[in-house]
């Protein structure tokens, strides 16, 4: 046998952080967890965890950039590569690269890029998750709604042809059909609601036509009200469907993030970045286009004052949840690594430290932050 085993760490199983196991590694997957003693004397090096919490790497469904790039302005192979590695820092080890809304072409282009570079084994990449452009203009947030549209058959072709890791996208229900909507899902792409001013029942019907999910919820999107659900309320309401939260202290109240823990079933929570290139870059600023936009106190705006995505990693949005939420550390992890797996139809290969899982890890000090990654085995 070729690989490591991680030792003296506290290791997230299903009982929660438990100390004194092993984790065998071998293939770039987890062959065993166990007790160090049953380690066979041929599994590779050991890695000694120090003590620190060992968890599933964190899968963010919502990176529009990181590195000093923006997904939209560089839609390449070499740019998903800078933005991959800028959020493993941070100990994200898959996720979906985002294109806010924008032209065919540039789709088109961004489509191809991931083809690519799951093709290279580019280390992160799952996938795509295109927010927009069939999206309300009353809630465009920081979106151009000169880019929005209703897509034709040759469009929704476009959208699903990304043929090898997952596609997510982001739609106004109230601005398509609902045959449209089933189109795209019967295409194998998963949808969310967001930047909607649907009625609570024009959600529901997207719900009922196969939307799995809402993105950053509270944000872009009908609030609650006490006669009009709106889509706040048609997502804390369904049992079924996800909901991605962005943990900054900026975009939602906690209040509000706490009560959609209370109302959501366990599972169905996710953490989300919403990430823009000042993550893992030494340059605050960044073009959106054509404005610049500088991140000031973690807080990325832009100059109308709609929120420009976010300044967050995911290791700071754990910790965020741990501290400011009161979210143990053990559904912390899970919020961001077991239950974005679930959503993506990933669960039974990642999100968990099990026995032919992905070896995707993160290790965490006490002070929840980031000492080591692991993508399939490799540490990085």
């Amino acid at each position: 046998m070729s690989g490591c085993v991680l030792i003296n760490g506290r290791v997230l199983t299903g009982r929660g952080l438990v100390a004194g196991l092993a984790v065998v590694i071998d293939g770039g997957r987890i062959v065993a967890v166990c007790d160090p003693a049953d380690v066979p004397v041929d599994a590779g090096p050991r890695h000694d965890l120090q003590g620190d919490a060992l968890l599933p790497g964190f899968i963010d469904i919502q990176v529009n950039g990181g590195g000093g790039v923006l997904f939209n302005n560089a839609p390449n192979v070499d740019a998903l590569r800078r933005i991959a590695q800028a959020h493993r820092r941070f100990g994200t080890t898959g996720l979906l690269p985002t294109l806010i809304s924008d032209d065919p072409e540039v789709m088109r282009q961004a489509i191809a890029a991931t083809r690519e570079a799951i093709a290279q084994g580019v280390p992160g990449i799952l996938g795509l998750h295109l927010e927009g452009p069939y999206l309300a203009s009353a809630r465009k947030g920081t979106h151009d709604a000169g880019k929005f549209r209703v897509p034709d058959d040759a469009e929704l072709e476009m959208v699903a042809s990304l043929g090898h890791g997952v596609t997510v996208m982001t739609l106004a229900p109230e601005c398509v059909s609902t045959d449209i909507i089933r189109a795209l899902v019967a295409r194998g792409v998963l949808l969310c609601a967001g930047h909607t001013a649907g009625s609570y029942e024009q959600i529901r019907a997207g719900l009922d036509a196969g939307i799995r999910g809402f993105t950053h919820l509270y944000n872009a999107m009908s609030p609650l009200q006490g006669r009009e659900p709106g889509a706040v309320g048609a997502a804390l309401e369904d049992p079924h469907s996800w909901c991605g939260i962005v943990v900054d202290g900026h975009h939602v109240h906690a209040a509000s993030l706490r009560v959609a823990l209370a109302a959501k079933p366990r599972g169905k929570v996710l953490l989300v970045t919403d990430a823009m290139p000042p993550v893992g870059a030494d340059d605050p600023s960044y073009t959106l286009y054509g404005e610049t936009i500088t991140a000031q106190d973690g807080v990325v705006r832009n100059a109308a004052g709609a929120l420009a995505g976010s300044a967050l990693d995911m290791a700071t949005a754990v910790r965020n949840s741990v501290q400011w939420l009161g979210v143990p550390l053990e559904e912390a992890a899970r919020m961001a690594s077991t239950y974005p797996a679930e959503f993506l139809g990933l669960g039974r290969a990642y999100g968990r430290i099990e026995p032919g899982y992905r070896a995707d890890l993160v290790s965490l000090d006490d002070g929840l932050r980031v000492r080591d990654t692991w993508i399939a085995g490799a540490i990085g």
